[in-house]
């Protein structure tokens, strides 16, 4: 987009354009009862599939998507300034929405529907707010996806009604056989719900308007021709099949008619261009709704081509008014005069759209309207002329709003009574903006000379509709009852037009109650009220208070309804187990239950000293005390995995356990030596209680989770999978790698996005890349990103950076093991590495294994040596670890394997002899990379930069705020003057 400019919407313009190519080509397979489909399992277990359809109906609606986007991205492309920011990223969202609402038309399973659904809801919103500098913007960008999600929702719940009452999730099966009773028509109900969400009708209207804030492209695109289209596509969608019921013919009459009327009697008050078309389109859709939900066959026809034509007219009234607005500085229709003479071509472009709008012969909108009038007139019942009364009073709305729109803008000159300060000046615009209004316009005079293709093509879905006699498409109908209704329409809609300040001064003094606009303000407002008041209840800034709610619903919820089911429980499980226990001595009975104390004495001991030290940890008040006891617990447990025969979890447990003690240990240093909350008596008791009872709980959920299961576990057959599919003997290991690796790809997906989460709250403001280095040519300290020549050790110095450490901070002895245990740390870490596929150990231990090599290096030596063993950035370490784990998974697709499935390779090298080699080696591989990168992050942030920020002499780093100076546990380093920290 940078290179192109805003050419690039010319480029962009071929998606939506080519979707509309595509329905054209299949024109004859969709009229010959042929409709294109496509079927790609997706969950077959759960029988979900993308499912996509071609019907007639959305045949019209891909036409409708892709033709009028087409001609909106071209328009864009003179749109917007050269110096626009953001294009990029407003051409992105528009092809992203073109791209939805074509899989929204297309999708025959319901869900997929919802999906894309929802896709529209967030790029509106995306679109809506890309002035994001503006209020107006983003209230009303807010205000859309908040109103449009609740009605998603709600449509979220009936779509699940209606699949599991069905027992399918095709939209055509539902269609064609659909189910009855209560729960159906609740179902429909929420259908309707989401329909009228996102189609704007009462009483959730009031976003369209509001809307208008965004760019005219996303207007006329958006809220003319697509996003709104959703729901009423909806509605035509569901209507062949339930709209006999009572209640969907209930909504679809009171929703419909009542924003027919509202839209129209509030667009004639309106002084701003778009608001009068945004008003004006929330009567329209109401005038949809009514034609297509109605449920006979003439209605839905001429509610089909009412759809094609509104979509031409509003669409180019929205870029005409862009037009205008980028040619006089102004929407205000108060201040517009001249603009005719300056803009011819865009004042015959908008007097197509607005004949067309407004119903006058030949145009679209003119043969759309009179099918609807006609179907009407011949249905006998009250309902029907009830109907025919309130189409043509919304009508004559129309007509009086259209003619307010076209004389507000196009206007010779200014009324005697009007301000000065109407623009003078009015200036001629490029080609591409010129173009699209009139193209558009053009289309919507062109298809009104040929009503009989139009009937042709578009009665294939009205015949669908199950009740009335099929309607029709024409020009010319003769003098009829229903032409001397439309022209009583187009005579009180010139009368209200001709006394338009009549009426609207009348409007002006009527009462009228607060707007939905307004109730949804102050709906919104007490809801933030409530949110605060909750929050200030219970965010009360007690980590134990936190923690303590957290433990009490754990025991109160899952606790109860364990121990109700301990005391009714005799499950012949649970009384095998006891009588298979009754013959051992350290078995602990609880009613049905028989529970072994232990295999081995060791373990009794082991689980003395883990409980001796939790009771310690919460009596300590030093924090380093506390810490360290809590190390003693997590090497207790460690023990016991070892007593239980499981070493690779024993080994994880002890390398995790030290990692965290150093983690701990650092972020001590800007901790208080002492706990500073000594809680009373009182609390401390009520502590005891929740821990005691959660402990219970816990151990109860431990001790009963086996006896709940029903079936064979899977992991029976997980050593000889692991042997056969994996290529190895270490179960565990295997089944880290090849049998659940996407659950070991989501895992170390975690670990990165803590680590950064953790990075960034140390690097107060931005994160520098450097890696802290040490000059070749004396003791000064570097900042530098690559890698430095080798360093020479001077005599006496065991550590390459050991001269930069204050002389009463260093240790030499630690100094010397550090030396001598770095390398063989680090051989060791890859023997696990590469030996965890058969023995002990794997990627995850070998990585802690290295890490904890580079955290020795760190403690002795201080944040330099850190820099100078591991010279790179953590983030290069984590993104290649993650890229090389995925990219396993990504190979074995391309080899026509399934994702993540491992190849075992069996080789005879020379020297090295027969090798056996599993493609999940390069998975662990990246495993042990995620690990160490996530170590040096957490050395580089909680101990080299909490080490800069305390060093007094210390330069800032690039982008960190300095901090006051403090103790650290590595030592003070030198000053960059050489001289001693202090």
């Amino acid at each position: 987009m940078t290179r192109l400019g805003r050419r690039a919407f010319w480029v962009l313009a071929l998606g939506p354009a080519g979707a509309a190519a595509y329905a054209l080509s299949q024109t004859s397979a969709v009229l010959d009862g042929r409709p294109p489909a496509e079927h790609v399992p997706w969950i077959a277990p759960l029988g979900l599939a993308v499912d996509l359809r071609l019907d007639l109906l959305s045949w019209v609606m891909l036409l409708v998507v892709g033709g009028v986007g087409a001609v909106v991205m071209l328009y864009c492309s003179a749109y917007f300034s050269r110096e626009a920011r953001g294009l990029g990223r407003f051409g992105g969202f528009l092809v992203a929405f073109a791209g939805s609402m074509a899989g929204l038309v297309v999708a025959d399973d319901m869900l997929l529907l919802f999906v894309f659904w929802e896709l529209t809801t967030v790029f509106s919103y995306l679109l809506i707010g890309h002035y994001a500098d503006r209020t107006s913007s983003r209230r009303a960008a807010m205000q859309a996806i908040v109103v449009t999600t609740a009605g998603g929702l709600a449509m979220l719940v009936g779509v699940v009604i209606l699949g599991v009452t069905v027992g399918t999730w095709s939209v055509s099966a539902v269609v064609a056989d659909p189910p009855s009773g209560p729960v159906v028509t609740v179902a429909v109900v929420c259908l309707l719900a989401g329909a009228a969400s996102k189609s704007a009708l009462v009483p959730t209207h009031f976003w369209l308007p509001a809307a208008m804030a965004a760019p005219t492209p996303v207007s006329a695109y958006l809220h003319a021709a697509a996003m709104v289209k959703a729901g009423i596509y909806l509605i035509a969608r569901f209507a062949p099949a339930f709209s006999d019921l009572p209640a969907w013919r209930v909504v679809v009459l009171v929703l419909g008619g009542a924003t027919l009327l509202l839209g129209g009697y509030r667009a004639l008050r309106q002084h701003d261009l778009k608001l009068v078309l945004a008003f004006g389109t929330v009567s329209q859709l109401g005038l949809l709704t009514l034609l297509l939900g109605y449920g006979t066959r003439a209605t839905a026809l001429a509610g089909l081509a009412l759809l094609g034509a509104h979509a031409l007219f509003k669409a180019s009234l929205f870029l005409v008014v862009g037009v205008v607005d980028a040619a006089t500085g102004t929407r205000d229709l108060r201040k517009l005069a001249g603009v005719a003479r300056r803009l011819p071509v865009t004042t015959v472009a908008a007097a197509l759209a607005t004949a067309s709008m407004i119903g006058l012969p030949p145009f679209a909108g003119y043969v759309a309207k009179e099918a609807a009038l006609e179907a009407w007139a011949h249905d006998d019942d009250l309902l029907g002329r009830v109907m025919t009364v309130v189409v043509a009073v919304g009508s004559a709305l129309t007509v009086a709003y259209g003619l307010r729109f076209l004389w507000g803008a196009f206007k010779p000159r200014l009324p005697a009574s009007a301000d000065d300060d109407a623009p003078t000046t009015v200036h001629p615009q490029p080609f591409w903006m010129v173009a699209p209004p009139l193209v558009l316009a053009v289309l919507g005079l062109v298809v009104a000379l040929v009503p009989q293709l139009g009937e042709n093509l578009l009665g294939r879905h009205a015949d669908t509709y199950p009740a009335g006699e099929p309607g029709h498409l024409v020009l010319w109908a003769g003098f009829t009852p229903v032409l001397a209704t439309t022209v009583g329409v187009l005579v009180v809609g010139a009368l209200l037009f001709w006394q338009r300040d009549r009426v609207e001064r009348f409007q002006a003094s009527l009462w009228f109650p607060d707007g939905a606009d307004a109730v949804y303000r102050r709906t919104m407002r007490k809801l933030d009220r409530l949110a605060s008041d909750v929050t200030a209840g219970t965010q009360r800034g007690s980590l134990p208070f936190y923690l303590g709610v957290i433990l009490l619903v754990l025991a109160v919820g899952p606790g109860v309804a364990l121990a109700t089911g301990l005391v009714g429980s005799t499950g012949d499980a649970a009384l095998a187990g006891a009588a298979d226990a009754a013959a051992r001595d350290d078995v602990l009975r609880f009613g049905p239950f028989a529970v072994v104390a232990w295999d081995r004495p060791a373990q009794l001991a082991v689980v003395l000293v883990v409980v001796v030290a939790a009771v310690l940890v919460a009596r300590a008040r030093r924090r380093l005390k506390a810490v360290f006891l809590a190390g003693v617990a997590g090497y207790g447990n460690a023990a016991l995995f070892l007593l239980h025969g499981a070493p690779d979890l024993a080994l994880t447990q002890v390398l995790c356990e030290t990692v965290t003690l150093v983690v701990m240990v650092l972020v001590l240093r800007r901790l208080p030596p002492y706990f500073s909350d000594r809680p009373l008596a009182a609390s401390r008791w009520v502590r005891l209680a929740i821990g005691v009872l959660t402990g219970l709980v816990v151990m109860a959920f431990v001790a009963v989770a086996p006896l709940a299961r029903v079936h064979v576990p899977i992991s029976v057959d997980f050593p000889g999978e692991a042997e056969t599919f994996g290529g190895g003997h270490n179960v565990v290991n295997v089944t880290l790698v090849d049998i659940r690796a996407w659950d070991t790809v989501g895992e170390i997906s975690v670990l990165l996005v803590a680590a950064t989460g953790v990075a960034s709250l140390v690097f107060l403001r931005q994160r520098s890349g450097d890696v802290l280095r040490l000059d070749p040519a004396g003791d000064e300290p570097r900042s530098r990103t690559a890698r430095a020549g080798s360093r020479q050790v001077r005599p006496g110095t065991w550590l390459v950076a050991g001269p930069t450490l204050d002389a009463g901070a260093r240790s030499v002895m630690f100094e010397v093991v550090t030396r001598l245990l770095f390398y063989p740390m680090i051989l060791f870490a890859l023997f696990l590495l590469f030996s965890g596929h058969n023995a002990p150990g794997g990627g995850f231990a070998a990585g802690l294994v290295a890490g904890l090599a580079l955290v020795v290096r760190y403690l002795a030596g201080g944040r330099y040596e850190l820099g100078e063993a591991a010279p790179v950035h953590p983030g290069l370490v984590l993104g290649t670890g993650l890229f090389l784990s995925a990219g396993v998974g990504l190979v074995a697709l391309l080899a026509g394997q399934a994702a993540l499935e491992s190849t075992i390779l069996d080789l005879h090298l020379p020297v090295l002899g027969d090798v056996h080699l599993v493609t999940s080696l390069f998975f662990d591989i990246g495993v042990f990379l995620v690990v160490i990168g996530l170590v040096i992050d957490i050395l580089r942030t909680f101990g080299a930069e909490l080490d800069r920020q305390a060093d007094p002499f210390a330069a800032p780093a690039r982008g960190a705020r300095a901090s006051a100076p403090f103790a650290t546990a590595g030592g003070r380093t030198r000053g960059r003057s050489g001289g001693d920290g202090t």
